[in-house]
């Protein structure tokens, strides 16, 4: 009467004593006996051990015995408050016998411990969380029967389990090992978050819980995909039902959940059966033989219907006529699968090892009021079929045929039950046996390099393409013997703006142009030669006066020929030389602009828009430009060229024309004046 859980595998397995982790009651006693297969070894592995010690292991202790029975021998004798037992107790033979004892005392939570088969080098414990190691990374061997009553976890998969969860009990809730049977898991840590969900999977319930600074997460082989249900990839054509609810409600109107309903996730009514007894069930062909490793039910989702199952039993078969119930290896009865305990909420149920079939049957057993349901497969193709058969080797052609034969049928049913582990010589790896390993790590390197490979040329050639293409456009739009752009007289004429005043010690004398020049100039020459020319002479900065008064620049003649501008000669040079159409080059050692006057010419008549006017500059030094001399020249032909006269006016504050001495600027104006006006 003093055992507590227990859980006896065919490799590996949990005991605790009565009452654990509460203080087991006293004068009790069980007694454990534990076989593995012919020609393996025991070892035992204790989660926690605390025992009452106050009498020196005489009437509360643990013993462990080599073998079973009257000849077994003894291997040791424990007791103690929060005993650590260093490494594990090894057994020399496949059988070993555990007792606990039980006497008077007042405290003492008794003990845990897991054994498991000595090739299982990793083994650990149900208590064992991932706090407990310190890689990011690990395979540990979970022994069975780690669903326990005493320990919690929160999270769920794929999201992952708090790490302050049993590694072992978490395992089989994200279904990668069996409760009954344990198994290898491979962790990984990762940083934990502020939330974890829970849920009811494989009888293990998940709670809810809080923030954490790490998780973990398990590797899995991948095949926990969706099989079509819920995305309807498997047709209503092949979703069958043992009966079909059919029913008017009050309004008249005929309601039938048919088996299409069946659909996870689906808005809508479920499937229900029209009797609620132990012999309906839902139907579901897949088309083909596929690799089933779970499945996933939830109640009618309805909530004036509160009609959900609670335990259900899963049939498969190849053909649809002869059908298996699905055991777990080593059992010799029927599993009954934890179904719903509420209409709305998900409940995963996982096969290991996984069936493999074409035809999957679920039938009922419990259910709340009516059996009704909505479902989802998991799981992934099997493509190699009966691959194992192909890969045997071919028996030897003697009088053993008959035993070679049973020995080859009894292979191929356990890679499609896996019910009778010790009828098959090896469980065939079918991960394995579709592809080498070393064939998928090179095709998982092919996918990366080809597409980055792609990418990489493709880059080369665009950047290829766009640099002849500026190249081009460089050419044509510069020339092969123009300037650079930085050069070009356009770039000048934006920065002149921003350059300071010339200062009057580097003025030069007046820019002069050759008006002969000009006239023998065709109209479409003259654009072309202020083109080419431009960058070479200086550009005028406009004032706002000129555009008022419509003077014209001495800088840049307008195309055509103005009337008496062909003909006037202001400046009288004795030098004969050729002048271009534009200002003439400045100096080097000059400044390299002309400075335009900008004069008030508000006390003056406004000029007549047809007639030009012609500014002068300011010569070079202090003296006066001389500019008298020429004076009745220019007099007299304008005179000659116009019925106006032409009056010289003198700037503001200086004296009349006679003053020749002290006239710095000249403007020549072209007014409507008499003879006599000019004299005043």
């Amino acid at each position: 009467d003093g055992c507590g859980h227990t859980v006896l595998g065919p490799e590996s397995g949990t005991l605790a004593s009565i009452n654990y982790p509460q203080t087991s009651p006293n004068s009790t006693v069980c007694e454990w006996e534990i076989r593995v297969k012919p020609g393996q070894q025991v070892q035992l592995k204790f989660g926690d051990f605390d025992i009452d010690d106050s009498d020196s292991c005489h009437s509360s202790y643990l013993r462990v015995h080599n073998g079973i029975g009257p000849t077994r021998t003894e291997i040791g004798k424990y007791c103690g408050f929060d005993f650590q037992m260093d490494g594990l107790i090894i057994s020399k033979s496949n059988e070993v016998t555990v007792q606990f004892m039980s006497g008077t005392h007042i405290s003492g939570r008794g003990f845990l411990v897991a054994y498991s088969t000595t090739d299982k080098s990793d083994l650990i414990t149900c208590l064992d969380n991932a706090s407990h190691f310190s890689e990011p990374e690990f395979n540990k061997y979970c022994p069975a029967g780690c669903v326990i009553p005493f320990a919690d976890i929160s999270g769920t998969i794929p999201h992952g389990y708090r790490d302050s969860s049993s590694l072992c009990m978490a395992g089989v809730h994200a279904g990668v090992v069996s409760n009954t049977l344990g198994g290898q898991i491979n962790v990984v840590i990762s940083k934990g978050i502020p939330y974890y969900e829970g849920s009811l999977a494989n009888n293990v319930t998940s709670k809810v819980g809080p923030l954490s600074t790490s998780l973990f997460t398990f590797k899995t082989s991948g095949c926990y995909g969706t099989l079509g249900m819920e995305s309807g990839v498997i047709p209503d054509s092949q979703i069958t039902a043992s009966s079909i609810l059919e029913w008017s409600d009050q309004t008249g109107q005929v309601n039938i959940w048919k088996p299409e309903n069946a659909r996870l996730k689906r808005a809508g009514p479920p499937w229900a059966a029209f009797i609620s007894d132990e012999h309906q069930w839902l139907q579901i062909d897949l088309n083909k033989e596929k690799r089933i490793t779970g499945i996933i039910t939830t109640g009618s989702t309805l909530a004036e219907y509160y009609y959900y199952v609670s335990a259900y039993r899963i049939l498969y078969s190849d053909d649809g006529q002869k059908w298996t119930v699905y055991r777990e290896p080593g059992v010799d009865k029927d599993k009954i699968f934890q179904g719903n305990t509420e209409l709305y909420q998900e409940v995963r149920n996982n096969f290991i090892p996984p069936i493999i079939a074409r035809f999957f049957r679920i039938n009922p057993l419990k259910w709340h009021q009516k059996i009704a349901m909505k479902v989802e497969l998991l799981g992934c193709q099997f493509s190699i079929g009966r691959a194992p058969k192909i890969t045997m080797p071919p028996p030897p052609q003697n009088k053993n045929d008959n035993k070679n034969d049973d020995f080859s049928d009894d292979f191929i049913h356990s890679v499609k039950t896996s019910l009778q582990t010790d009828k098959t010589t090896f469980t065939p790896d079918i991960k394995n046996t579709t592809v080498t390993p070393s064939v998928t790590k090179d095709v998982a390197l092919a996918a990366v390099l080809v597409p980055v490979l792609v990418m990489v040329f493709t880059t080369l050639i665009l950047i290829l393409v766009c640099a002849w293409h500026w190249r081009n456009r460089k050419k044509k739009s510069e020339g092969t013997y123009d300037l650079p752009y930085w050069d070009r007289a356009g770039w000048w004429k934006g920065m002149k703006q921003f350059l300071p005043t010339k200062s009057a010690e580097h003025e030069e004398t007046p820019v002069r142009y050759s008006s002969s020049e000009i006239s023998h100039l065709r109209p479409r020459e003259v654009p072309t030669m202020l083109q080419t020319e431009s960058a070479e002479y200086a550009q005028p900065l406009v004032g706002g006066i000129v555009g008022t008064l419509h003077q014209r620049s001495t800088f840049k003649p307008e195309e055509g020929k103005e009337a008496s501008y062909a003909d006037l000669d202001p400046y009288n040079s004795p030098i004969q030389e050729v002048y271009h159409a534009y200002a003439e080059p400045l100096p080097i050692t000059g400044p390299e602009y002309a400075t335009p006057i900008i004069m008030d010419m508000s006390s003056h008549p406004s000029t007549p828009l047809g007639v030009p006017s012609i500014s002068t500059f300011k010569a070079a030094g202090n003296q006066a430009p001389p500019l008298v001399g020429t004076y009745n020249k220019l007099l007299s032909r304008t005179d000659s060229t116009s019925s106006a006269q032409a009056l010289y006016d003198t700037p503001k504050g200086q004296p009349g024309p006679g003053a020749a001495a002290e006239m710095v600027y000249q403007v020549p104006q072209s007014v409507a004046h008499s003879t006599g006006s000019k004299d005043e």
